[in-house]
């Protein structure tokens, strides 16, 4: 079965994060699981380019839950230098580490559900990169499920210092084993 099959059922599990230093820890034991994707599934048209699989994670939450901290956290441990900015107002930010390309998409100031494909952004869907997605659901249900889907929740109320929990959500048999070793 391929790695980005849908499964039967999504499978969950449910994290206590203390602090953004957990929250960064649980990114950057993600990424090490990408990038054992990332390693070339073949060699593309024979031109001797590696083709990588295709990877998806939506992340969800109230403003300041820890999504870009947690999507900078990967990208970081994903090999991304420099600075790294929220894509907020451009939307988009794109990065490319060798062969490895990765989208990160904020769809937080759209206001109806066709905006980022009237953006041209369903195209990157299509791409052989990691495309993480903050405020999915303004795309209102017209998303593809993505492997991974992490919603990050205040632990008590809207305090910094009272953590946070992450409830993550696999949709595919490589979410799946990304969800199996975290």
């Amino acid at each position: 079965m391929p790695a980005h099959a849908p499964l039967p059922a999504p499978e969950q599990r449910e994290l206590t994060l203390p602090d953004s230093e957990a929250t960064e820890q649980l990114a950057q034991k993600l990424a090490t699981f990408i990038l054992a994707d990332a390693v070339p599934q073949a060699t593309a048209a024979g031109h001797g380019r590696p083709a990588y699989p295709v990877a998806h994670i939506h992340l969800q939450g109230d403003l300041g839950a820890g999504k870009t901290c947690f999507a900078r956290a990967l990208l970081r441990a994903c090999g991304v230098q420099g600075r790294i900015k929220s894509p907020s107002y451009a939307l988009l930010e794109s990065y490319k580490i060798s062969s490895l390309y990765l989208h990160h998409l904020d769809f937080y100031r759209f206001s109806n559900s066709d905006e980022w494909l009237d953006a041209g952004f369903d195209e990157l869907l299509l791409e052989p990169a990691l495309v993480l997605i903050e405020w999915p659901e303004r795309a209102a249900g017209r998303l593809p499920r993505p492997d991974l889907l992490i919603g990050l929740d205040y632990a008590t109320d809207p305090d910094p210092a009272a953590g946070r929990i992450a409830r993550l959500t696999a949709y595919t048999m490589r979410g799946r084993t990304w969800l199996t070793h975290l």
